[in-house]
């Protein structure tokens, strides 16, 4: 089992709808083939600088590299 994992600060203030369209955005991700356990996390340390994460596990090298090529995928990338 891999695990993908990325975690950011959004440059859209908290509660705003650009917000809730990237946290729903990112959701659908969940969708494509070869994800699994597919968590959207939202950071409550000081600690760092970052806000969010979102991690997935994949089965394999090849479903990731299947999802990372997934068209869907790459248009989440584009536009965030």
């Amino acid at each position: 089992m891999l695990t993908h994992s990325v975690f950011f600060k959004l440059k859209f203030p908290q509660g705003s709808s650009e917000e809730r369209e990237f946290l729903q955005a990112a959701a659908k991700l969940a969708s494509i083939a070869g994800v699994q356990n597919f968590k959207s996390l939202r950071q409550l340390s000081s600690k760092n600088n970052f806000d969010y994460g979102l991690t997935m596990d994949f089965q394999s090298q090849e479903a990731y590299e299947s999802y990372n090529k997934h068209p869907d995928h790459m248009t989440f990338v584009a536009n965030f």
